[in-house]
């Protein structure tokens, strides 16, 4: 077994009763400014970190799973904490790949006389597609890090960052009611297949 233990942080009764019902572990409930759509998920992370360093309960990693991230293939949690092990990063997140059209070395911000530069800060424009670097930008999916990124410098990230490629197939961020759509759509077809 990769986890000591599993948790769930929310401030609704309801979701907590629910997933106790599950056998899922809700040693607490978080408080109300906790729990805002502005809170950053770093202090909600702290709050339940200092829950259990001062019942004396200590933990070295975390693995987050966010609930706006409810599909992952399966074995994939499994894939990241063994990568992060073996990376001896600070932190490994769940990544997609850039496609080239949005390479941040071939995007652009407008400087402040209205000209664009390239967003990464070079001069000159790399001339074509095989020459871009790989870009990544991180799903949501996964976070595994060591609890003492928190507990030192207030971040998930630390200093180093590994990395696995997440299944784009089932990847969803529900973040408006279009994406909570596409999630009922994915659901719909996991349960018919299975």
């Amino acid at each position: 077994m990769l986890l000591d233990k599993s948790i769930l942080t929310t401030d609704c009764s309801a979701i907590s009763q629910s997933a106790r019902g599950w056998n899922i572990q809700v040693p607490f409930i978080r408080p109300a400014h906790l729990a805002n759509d502005t809170t950053p998920t770093v202090e909600v992370i702290k709050h339940a970190i200092k829950f259990f360093d001062d019942r004396e309960e200590y933990f070295d990693n975390v693995i987050l799973l966010q609930a706006t991230c409810p599909f992952r293939s399966k074995g994939f949690v499994d894939s990241c904490i063994e990568s992060f092990i073996g990376s001896n990063a600070d932190c490994l997140v769940s990544v997609k790949k850039v496609p080239h059209e949005y390479n941040p070395h071939w995007v652009f911000e407008s400087d402040y006389n209205g000209y664009l530069k390239i967003a990464t800060g070079e001069d000159a424009i790399i001339p074509s597609r095989q020459l871009l670097p790989q870009a990544f930008a991180r799903d949501g999916s996964v976070y595994v890090f060591k609890a003492d990124n928190i507990r030192h410098k207030n971040s998930i990230y630390g200093d180093t960052i590994a990395y696995l490629e997440s299944d784009s197939l089932w990847h969803i961020n529900i973040d408006t009611k279009e994406d909570w759509q596409k999630a009922e759509m994915i659901a719909n077809m996991l349960r018919a297949a299975a």
